[in-house]
């Protein structure tokens, strides 16, 4: 039986269906994203609110927006802002943005996120994403080339963040993110530790991955950080640890199992970039070795990623590349172990509150993300989250 109080609510969210009946405002309604962090069905919050559970649903498939009253309840009883679950779209527009490369293709689809005051655009292509596939981009380059046409509200971009680096785990801490928070997205962008730790240090990324490994007692990503980023205050937590080494054809053929194996005439090596991390480890178990560089057959011949050089390796291009044992699996390869290594994500200080840093750093605590990390061929996840270090600030 619905009693009066009920009955008037009931009256009071019909009238905000027929306001809305009669707007051309777009809302975009987050009230499902809201709803299941708290963990409410819509006939739950439906009863708490005083409404049908046909009014949830259709707000949250975006048919109607409730009146000023029927919002306050909503928002009362999930206990956020108004504007946290409905939000005015504006429309398209075109903002300046600092290129993370250039020249720029007018309508090349890229990211957009906003770090401190200036907006950072990345290109949405292969050279820059982890995993294949496309991407949805936030806006185009629009004809000046120093512009980006937004495809969504600039609030909204205002919520993601831009992670680089190179571990390909970071997609699970992303997909781990967007399930904390369906608004908020995390950019995983493809660049080596030295390339990372130095936008970080520009101003074009809010997080830089780095996975050095320690030839002493010295912390190498610490080191590096203290070194790229001076005068500037950042944590560095740990993300993961991982396997490094060779992958190399199914049943090892080859039979390549020391440095000085990659010196034979019968092999054919690809190396990754000055910078990145596995170069570092090659040039140190080379030189431990005592295996001059020269005398390995395609040590100047360079891919980008670890998939890349997955691939030469599969497609019977190259008879070695470095990479991580998981990528080795995941492309079928053999693979010789070097040494294990930890990534870690340096962040500076004054980032540390901003939404999207905070649900990264929470969701590295949860045993979901830690779990599903272990699981990867070649992991461990046991120091996942932990405060690694503090760097400058005085």
């Amino acid at each position: 039986m619905v009693t009066p109080a009920q009955a008037k609510r009931q009256n009071s969210d019909t009238q905000g269906k027929l306001d809305m009946d009669d707007s051309k405002d777009q809302v975009i309604c987050r009230l499902k994203s809201a709803r299941k962090r708290k963990k409410l069905s819509q006939s739950e919050l439906a009863e708490r609110v005083g409404i049908k559970r046909q009014a949830i649903y259709d707000m949250e498939s975006g048919r109607y927006t409730p009146n000023t009253t029927i919002a306050l309840r909503l928002a009362k009883e999930l206990e956020c802002r108004i504007e946290d679950l409905f939000v005015l779209e504006s429309p398209e527009e075109d903002v300046p943005v600092m290129l993370a490369e250039t020249p720029l293709a007018v309508n090349a689809r890229v990211s957009v996120v906003r770090i401190r005051n200036r907006m950072v655009a990345y290109p949405v292509d292969g050279r820059w994403l982890n995993g294949d596939g496309f991407q949805s981009a936030d806006g185009m380059i629009a004809g000046d080339g120093k512009t980006v046409h937004l495809l969504q509200p600039e609030s909204s971009i205002e919520k993601n963040i831009l992670l680089m680096g190179c571990d390909p785990a970071f997609a699970l801490l992303s997909a781990h993110a967007a399930r904390r928070s369906g608004d908020t997205r995390v950019h995983c962008r493809f660049a080596s530790s030295h390339a990372a730790v130095k936008a970080l240090a520009d101003g074009r990324t809010h997080v830089a991955g780095t996975h050095l490994h320690n030839s002493d007692i010295t912390e190498s990503n610490i080191a590096l950080a203290e070194k790229m980023l001076a005068g500037s205050k950042v944590m560095v937590f740990a993300f993961s640890v991982f396997e490094e080494g060779l992958m190399v054809a199914p049943g090892n053929p080859l039979a390549i199992r020391t440095a000085e194996d990659l010196a034979r005439d019968t092999v054919r090596l690809v190396n990754r970039e000055p910078g990145a991390a596995l170069r570092v480890l090659l040039e140190d178990w080379l030189q431990r070795a005592g295996v001059p560089s020269e005398t390995v057959y395609g040590y100047d011949h360079l891919v980008l990623s670890h998939s890349h050089g997955a691939q030469m390796v599969a497609y019977g291009l190259a008879d070695a590349a470095l990479g991580l044992r998981a990528v080795a699996m995941a492309y079928g390869l053999d693979f010789v172990a070097i040494q294990s290594v930890r990534c870690d994500l340096v962040i500076p200080c004054d980032l540390l509150d901003i939404p999207g840093v905070k649900i990264v750093l929470d969701v590295l605590q949860t045993h979901a993300m830690r779990k599903e990390l272990s699981s990867l061929p070649g992991y461990d996840a046991s120091c996942t989250g932990s405060l690694i270090g503090e760097v400058g600030g005085g």
